[in-house]
């Protein structure tokens, strides 16, 4: 409860300082440089670096890959058939094909299904969504931002982004036990992740923009919360058979709103920040009306 309740407040803290006229209009490309520079790799030392690798947990890890591409794969062809601008298809891959599957999906995953579940949905964020994000997205968002680039100027911009960074570091780290206070540091700086993330969307929020957007944000909005979710339940369960409690938890976090992280860096490679702002800002709350029904639909698998 008290992670939504930092989310509503932080969310109305940046709006509010728009509204005002406090913060100039150049706050939200301050405020997203620090997270991609500083609190997303403080997030990947510290949960990278101390998760157990399962083999039974596959599925957990594999949900975000098949999201992404699904997600990828119909907003490519709907931007097509709708005339979309570039731009708005690349927004709508990142925001719509990854999930927010820490933040919103941790304390989600505790209210529904307790505590002893909680390591799935950190495989299903760190070695899903985070590793998209840091991969596959990046990869979209310089090819949609971008236009026409080089193999070798994308394989440059995934190595020199700094969560990837923090990502291989991490992994190569594992051997080495972080000291008590290295923990605590990065806990600290890595817990700016989320009121900055929410303050920045909640600053760019314009309802205004809303008619302008329709198309696109129904689009999004209904891959993420109910096709994307429907189509991994489909694969996963009537296709390969899975099942279980853990099974559900991790069809549970494909059905989580749209990745905070994932609209930071739409933003920072200007791809419809407007459409963005919209996704995350209407998508979370959206999402605590749909959650339940996910939870009463997965309750039989």
């Amino acid at each position: 409860m008290t992670n939504i309740v930092l989310l509503v407040v932080c969310f109305l803290a940046g709006m509010i300082l728009r509204r005002t006229g406090r913060f100039p209009d150049s706050t939200p490309a301050a405020l997203n440089g620090f997270i991609i520079h500083v609190s997303l790799p403080a997030v990947a030392l510290l949960h990278i670096h101390d998760l157990r690798l399962d083999l039974s947990l596959l599925y957990s890890a594999a949900m975000a890959w098949f999201l992404f591409g699904a997600g990828a794969l119909i907003f490519r062809v709907a931007g097509r058939l709708a005339a979309l601008p570039r731009e708005t298809t690349g927004a709508l891959m990142l925001v719509g094909g990854l999930g927010n599957t820490s933040f919103v999906g941790l304390p989600m995953i505790e209210a529904y299904y307790g505590k002893e579940f909680l390591g799935i949905g950190l495989i299903a964020d760190q070695l899903g969504s985070f590793l998209v994000l840091s991969t596959l997205g990046i990869l979209t968002a310089t090819l949609y931002s971008s236009g026409d680039v080089s193999v070798r100027q994308i394989a440059r911009k995934i190595i020199y982004f700094p969560p990837f960074q923090a990502l291989i570091l991490a992994f190569l780290l594992k051997p080495v036990p972080f000291h008590p206070v290295a923990v605590a540091v990065l806990q600290k700086v890595g817990d700016t992740l989320t009121p900055l993330a929410l303050a920045s969307v909640g600053f760019q929020l314009q309802l205004s923009h809303m008619r302008g957007e329709l198309k696109p944000l129904s689009l999004g909005l209904l891959y993420k919360l109910a096709l994307g979710p429907a189509l991994i339940t489909l694969l996963f369960v009537g296709i390969l058979g899975g099942s279980g409690p853990v099974m559900q938890v991790t069809l549970f976090e494909a059905a989580m709103a749209p990745m905070i992280s994932a609209g930071i860096i739409a933003v920072d490679h200007r791809l419809n920040p407007p459409l963005v702002a919209l996704m995350v800002g209407i998508g979370i709350p959206l999402s605590f009306v749909t959650l339940p029904v996910w939870w009463w639909l997965l309750r039989g698998v």
